[in-house]
């Protein structure tokens, strides 16, 4: 599906990538929740991989990572869309999650109207905050 950007000539997220100590669990945790492996390539910590989420965007995994503490940075988490927040965080729990953050409905007090969300948070086995995204308006 071709995006509506202009300027880009498309437009869309195509990809977020991360480094993680534990590639194969990191692997394993994303498997667990459904994404299925694109493309690979590498050996040992120059390996990679990019795992499609279920709609054409991918999530790159490269070995490598360090148990250093992450500073925050620029990216704070990254939202996964979800028609079910409740299932997707179990789903993420039984693979190994930390959960940080229960599903909770929420109010976004935005314009024109609030928009009604689900919202779930956890960590995976990188560290990497991710939310659970469930937009109630559709």
């Amino acid at each position: 599906m071709a995006g509506k950007n202009t300027v880009l000539g498309g437009g869309g997220f195509h990809h977020v990538a991360m480094k993680v100590k534990d590639f194969e669990a990191a692997v394993r945790f994303y498997k667990a929740l459904g994404f299925t492996e694109k493309i690979s390539w590498g050996e040992g910590n120059g390996r990679a991989l990019m795992l499609d989420t279920g709609d054409s965007s991918y999530l790159e995994v490269f070995a490598g990572g360090s148990d250093e503490p992450k500073p925050e940075g620029a990216v704070m988490h990254f939202a996964l869309r979800t028609s079910n927040c409740d299932a997707a965080l179990a789903c993420a729990r039984a693979a190994g999650a930390q959960v940080t953050m229960e599903p909770k409905s929420v109010d976004i007090p935005s314009r024109p109207a609030k928009t009604p969300v689900r919202i779930a948070f956890c960590k995976g086995p990188g560290g990497e905050v991710i939310e659970f995204f469930q937009n109630e308006m559709t």
